[in-house]
């Protein structure tokens, strides 16, 4: 749980661990490949360029560099997929989102229909801020019916 959720409502909380949930699979892969991206390419790039700055380029060192410039490849790569599984998880999360909202039973449709429209359009983070505002008029309407 992060620490923005300690000062939420219970039913948010919920809704965001659902959400989670949902999400962890592909967060988790993002982390792994994080760990391994920034020393890939600073460790390539870095010795790549002493080698080509101060040391001798010549027959061989060839196989060095082509060892450097294959793990330099291999971070950017990852890198690249960090930014697809981004984008998935923007997806993957706008769906979750929608999906939420349109099942309500409390809502009605011209506010859901309003919040999923908010939400196909923003970021991530102003995706969240809808949603839980939506959360939260769900919840005051579920209130005032009972």
């Amino acid at each position: 749980m992060n620490l923005f959720m300690k000062d939420l409502p219970n039913h948010i909380k919920k809704e965001i661990d659902k959400l989670q949930e949902v999400l962890h699979p592909i967060s988790k892969k993002i982390t792994r490949y994080s760990i391994w991206t920034f020393p890939l390419i600073a460790v390539s790039i870095f010795n790549l360029a002493g080698l080509f700055l101060f040391g001798q380029v010549n027959q061989e060192s060839a196989p060095m560099i082509l060892f450097l410039a294959i793990m330099g490849a291999i971070g950017m790569a990852l890198y690249k997929e960090i930014k697809i599984q981004r984008k998935e998880i923007k997806k993957l999360s706008a769906e979750y989102m929608v999906e939420r909202i349109k099942n309500s039973e409390v809502a009605n449709e011209y506010r859901k229909k309003e919040y999923i429209a908010l939400i196909q359009e923003q970021s991530i983070n102003k995706m969240i801020a809808h949603f839980i505002h939506f959360l939260n008029e769900e919840d005051r309407r579920k209130n005032m019916m009972s």
